[in-house]
């Protein structure tokens, strides 16, 4: 490979290892991605956006969601110090990140809510079985059997409909959760998601959403006349019109505002609703 030539002869070249971290990607070598990245930031920590960028994406290859946001944010951050053009990739990046780590959080609250449910339902079985030795114990003898049948069956009634309530209750505390999970681990498309989602009253609140891109907004910014819009989206139609996307009124960089209250807002909705990324 041309690059592991070239860092042979420049082993102390920054670029050189994220140059090659990128064709890793392509060629899905993930681990040996890690390491380029890590090298290219080892020698230079201040400027190195594309180092950032791509040992999120391999991190997010490798399912390590947690850990791809906080390189990704990093990058993120870099592209706003330089103005990059990358803004928006990398901003998309951030997004697919805080997805990730939602569904691996969502996978896991399953798993633990699903070994609560069965052994809340094994409980339950054990007492019905209690209570059937019970009748059997008081029927003993007797010579007409069918006030045990009825008694028993009064017995297995009442625990099934316990039962019952039991998974009800804790259906109705998923809210459609484990349905989203359970859609993607059986491979169900992110459009496909979205659509259930939207089919089941599932929607991002009107003023989370970009008035640019239409998606829900991580990092947004307000305008003078009170607009808010995602900071990339805003900035990449500012570098061809320096008007505002709504009003056509003029409006510069210099003239954004962070919306901190409404970032909290998408920041919290994000972390209970990760599906809303791709809504």
């Amino acid at each position: 490979m041309l690059y592991s030539k070239a860092i042979q002869q420049d082993s102390q070249n920054p670029k050189l290892f994220t140059n090659r971290a990128m064709t890793r990607i392509r060629l899905k070598s993930w681990d040996a991605c890690i390491d380029d990245c890590i090298r290219s930031i080892e020698l230079d920590d201040t400027t190195n956006m594309k180092g950032y960028y791509y040992l999120a994406q391999a991190q997010l290859a490798l399912k390590h969601p947690n850990e791809a946001l906080n390189s990704a944010l990093t990058a993120y951050h870099e592209c706003l110090k330089t103005s990059s053009s990358s803004t928006s990739s990398v901003s998309q990046l951030v997004l697919q990140a805080k997805k990730d780590k939602w569904e691996a959080k969502e996978r896991e609250r399953i798993r633990q809510r699903s070994a609560l449910l069965a052994e809340l339902e094994e409980d339950l079985e054990r007492k019905k079985g209690t209570e059937l030795r019970k009748v059997d114990i008081m029927c003993e003898g007797r010579e007409d059997t069918s006030d045990a049948r009825e008694e028993r069956e009064e017995v297995e009634n009442t625990w099934r409909r316990k039962i019952e309530e039991l998974r009800s209750v804790f259906a109705i505390a998923d809210g459609g959760l484990e349905r989203r999970v359970r859609m993607i681990s059986h491979g169900y498309t992110p459009i496909a998601i979205t659509a259930d989602m939207k089919n089941h009253k599932q929607e991002v609140p009107d003023y989370m959403i970009d008035n640019i891109s239409f998606c829900v907004m991580h990092d947004p910014v307000i305008t003078k006349n009170g607009t808010s819009y995602e900071r990339s989206t805003i900035l990449e139609h500012l570098r061809r019109s320096l008007t505002d996307p709504l009003t056509r009124e003029p409006l510069t960089r210099g003239e954004l505002r962070p919306n901190l209250a409404l970032k909290q807002a998408c920041a919290e909705f994000l972390d209970k609703n990760g599906w809303a990324v791709d809504y």
